[in-house]
């Protein structure tokens, strides 16, 4: 009996042992793989240690969900279930600037961490309006107002806006949205009217230039070169003959004609016009584009003279500055106002030094003086831009890139990187020598705008010979018929600018000639540093082709016209040694045969892909 009760006795116990290693076990790996929680406790108060209450308190931890509690009367709280691991503590309220700290598992003491928090009153508030200027005065939805990271906000349908919860300090506010200029605003603490700044801001601007807003400067052409001449007079044949002076392809606002003096500037002064109001701070008509100025181009001569005008009755005109990267864009005067009142041609210029560094807007313009019948012409017969002055009708001053070719190094230097990279010959609209120079060219020279036509997107320099600018074909530069052979100076090239890069460094040049003589040219690249490289076609489709002395291709092609696009040759040519650098393309007819009359280069097309 008492071996059966000593039996039972002993496996009990054994039993009991079991059960306790078996639970010590479990709460051994319960300790090893499962998480720890603990408590987040503290306190919350103003700057003056006051408690504050109703502070919403968020403990956020990577991959967990946050644990939110509020502060008590006394500005305490208490947040369980929290892992002793790193946790991102906020404290927000409706009036105050929002604080955060940071607790890590160090902080678990006995499973307890504080993090207590001192808060700053932000009750101040920032509000407006936003109404859209260029459309008649409508709320603006959509603008972005911005105080910097993390701190955006966006009007509504009905413009309004409002940025909460701060202290009374300085602040700079930007609004912006696609299509519009940016607008900056700068607050200071003496901004706060009991707490609030209001602010009422106009986007789509009000006018900067007479009928243009600085939204519609930011799409203006680009004036990417040196030298602008107008008017159809040979005076310096064949620099200034009417073939090659393209300055009414430029963009113009207000009255302006095509003469053959020049291109030129108006008063307007039809029918009830004539009740404009005088105003010497804002141009009647006016020319604009875009330039980027540097110490090479910094000083703008123009070349002008006047209509309807004389020492007692002279002509207002000047040149104003438009910086769109200010917060509010003004148009600028440079200099003062100047008169004129002489039928003779002069050269005076206008300092941009100023704006070294810059893309600016350029306007050159006419001031109606007086309110009536007030009737003055401005006529430009040459815009020019160097490190000096520019007189005459000379070629401009400074250091060839390639001795011969009146290109010097600073206006290769200050040329502009173009920002198309397809152009072509062909002319939307024709006209012939016998066109009124007040009807036709200038509509045709306008119509080269919308096509990207070579002529007005790339500087033309008339060396010896003029061009033939409205054929079928294509634009044609020309050789004279001249026993004077050279393949080093051209007769005649168009240049611009590219930025070289991978996607945009293979050019291809569509083109054909006429009769039973070769046409030479060449493409010629200039780099910043005057480095001068002639490039050789990689591959071409012309009829006969083959290299020539100095770099030139000499060719045969009679096919190709606006109507047989795909007759054209191509000529192919690899630039991917430049990518990354922003090169000078030429483009030059040659006379490389002597006697054989005026051999033609057609300019179908011109690509860089």
């Amino acid at each position: 009996m008492k071996l059966i009760e000593f039996l039972k006795a002993f496996a009990f116990a054994a039993l009991l042992g079991t059960i306790i290693v078996s639970v010590s076990s479990c709460n051994k790996d319960d300790q090893l793989q499962g998480p720890v929680y603990g408590t987040v406790t503290g306190t919350v108060t103003d700057e003056g240690g006051q408690p504050i209450s109703d502070v919403q308190v968020t403990i956020s931890g990577v991959n967990e969900d946050d644990v939110v509690v509020t502060t008590a009367a006394d500005g305490t709280y208490t947040a369980e279930n929290v892992s002793l691991t790193v946790h991102a503590v906020k404290f927000t309220k409706d009036g105050w600037l929002t604080v955060s700290v940071t607790v890590n598992a160090d902080k678990f003491v006995d499973g307890v961490a504080n993090a207590s928090a001192s808060m700053v009153n932000a009750s101040a508030s920032i509000i407006g309006t936003v109404i859209d200027v260029k459309n008649g005065g409508t709320p603006l939805e959509g603008v972005t107002v911005s105080l910097g990271a993390d701190n955006d906000v966006f009007t509504g349908a009905d413009g309004r806006f409002s940025i909460n919860n701060l202290v009374v300090d300085d602040y700079t506010v930007t609004f912006t949205k696609a299509n519009y200029v940016t607008i900056t605003k700068a607050i200071t603490p003496e901004s706060f009217v009991n707490g609030v700044v209001s602010l009422n801001i106009e986007m789509g601007a009000q006018e900067v230039l007479r009928g243009l807003t600085a939204e519609d400067l930011m799409s203006a052409d680009k004036w990417y070169y040196s030298e602008y001449r107008g008017g159809g007079n040979a005076d310096a044949y064949p620099h200034w003959d009417w073939a090659c002076d393209y300055m009414c392809s430029l963009t113009f606002w207000g009255n302006w004609e095509e003469q053959w003096e020049g291109t030129t500037l108006r008063i307007r002064n039809d029918g009830d016009q004539q009740n404009n109001p005088a105003d010497m701070d804002v141009f009647d008509s006016y020319t604009y584009g875009s330039k980027l100025i540097t110490e090479d181009n910094k000083i703008m001569s123009l070349r002008i003279r006047t209509h309807n005008a004389d020492e007692a009755s002279p002509a207002y005109y000047g040149v104003q500055v438009v910086d769109l990267a200010e917060a509010q864009p003004a148009a600028v005067k440079v200099g003062e106002t100047k008169i004129w009142g002489s039928g003779d041609y002069t050269d005076v210029d206008f300092d941009l030094s100023d704006y070294v560094g810059k893309e600016v807007i350029i306007a050159i313009g006419i001031y109606r003086h007086e309110t009536g019948d007030y009737w003055k012409q401005l006529v430009l017969r040459a815009i020019r831009f160097a490190d000096q002055k520019v007189e005459g009708t000379g070629w401009l001053p400074g250091d060839e890139a390639v001795a011969g070719w009146k290109l010097p190094m600073s206006a290769v230097r200050s040329t502009m990187p173009q920002t198309k990279y397809s152009f072509t010959g062909i002319s939307p609209i024709s006209a012939g020598r016998n066109v009124s120079m007040t009807d036709g060219y200038p509509a045709a020279y306008q119509a080269w705008r919308a096509v990207a036509h070579v002529a007005a997107e790339w500087s033309f320099v008339p060396l010896r010979k003029d061009p033939e600018v409205f054929p079928s074909e294509g634009y044609i530069i020309k050789t004279r018929n001249t026993a004077d052979v050279d393949t080093k100076v051209p007769e005649s090239y168009l240049y611009t600018k590219f930025s070289i890069a991978s996607g945009h460094d293979q050019l291809t040049f569509s083109t054909r000639n006429f009769g039973d003589n070769y046409t030479f040219f060449k493409i010629t690249a200039i780099q910043n540093d005057g480095t001068v490289t002639n490039v050789i076609p990689i591959s071409n489709t012309a009829q006969e082709a083959e290299e020539a002395a100095d770099g030139c291709m000499k060719f045969k092609h009679g096919d190709g016209g606006a109507g047989n696009p795909e007759g054209y040759a191509s000529f192919v040519y690899d630039l991917s040694q430049f990518d990354g650098k922003d090169v000078t393309i030429v483009l030059g007819v040659y006379n490389g045969a002597a006697n054989t009359g005026e051999n033609k280069l057609v300019i179908h097309s011109i690509d860089l892909n």
